[in-house]
């Protein structure tokens, strides 16, 4: 007579319960964390901006509730306007003369410099910031940690390098945000196929979330 296999056990009440709290937590929660966030952000940006619009302009002067976002939807406006006209000549003009002014400033020109490198680099669509994942040997040899190339390095700190280096961007865990600039030797650098996106997430959630096993590049033949 053929064994029958075993059955599984029944999971009592209480355990079936438990099941359907995690899951229903693990659904919602993205979900409640995102809004939560979203919601915090108009918040934050209404409670700055609101002040700033005229009661005439202002929707909520005519309604008897509150509207959420106005202060975004107006701060999105008022800086298009301002894109608009910095981008003609008259734009220019003026801009080049209150930087003359702040470059004569010591402590503000250094900020004020530096802010705008880093705004035009990230902003900019021609350039390849933070979109190459890769590996590097990171605190010691043997270890290795993801990291982000920011950057080709072409100034002093290339010149005074016997190898040619890259500027790498290695982020902290869990919050990526904060991290080191890091200059590393071209050929010690491992590249990976996986998106910037996937490289945050694996760095934000301590490596719970693997993006799976990528598609190997075939390295080019010398």
């Amino acid at each position: 007579m053929p064994d029958t296999p075993p059955s599984k056990p029944q999971k009592s009440f209480l355990q079936r319960l438990r099941t359907y709290f995690l899951t229903g937590l693990v659904v919602a929660s993205p979900v409640g964390i995102t809004i939560y966030l979203a919601l915090a952000f108009i918040n934050l940006i209404d409670r700055n901006v609101k002040p700033l619009i005229p009661a005439t302009y202002n929707p909520e002067t005519y309604l008897p509730f509150p509207l959420p976002g106005i202060g975004l939807v107006f701060l999105f406006l008022m800086l298009t306007v301002l894109g608009f006209f910095a981008a003609n000549f008259l734009g220019r003009t003026l801009i080049r003369i209150g930087e003359k002014i702040l470059n004569r400033m010591p402590v503000v020109r250094s900020v004020y410099n530096t802010l705008k490198q880093i705004f035009e680099t990230v902003i900019s669509e021609n350039k390849g910031s933070f979109q190459e994942v890769v590996l590097i040997e990171y605190p010691r040899k043997g270890l290795w940690a993801i990291a982000f190339i920011s950057g080709e390095n072409k100034g002093e700190i290339q010149r005074k390098m016997a190898d040619d280096v890259v500027n790498v961007f290695l982020p902290t865990t869990p919050n990526p945000t904060s991290g080191f600039l890091l200059f590393v030797p071209r050929k010690d650098i491992i590249r990976l196929d996986m998106t910037p996106d996937e490289g945050a997430k694996y760095v934000i959630s301590a490596g719970l979330v693997d993006p799976g096993n990528m598609p190997v590049k075939e390295e080019p033949s010398s």
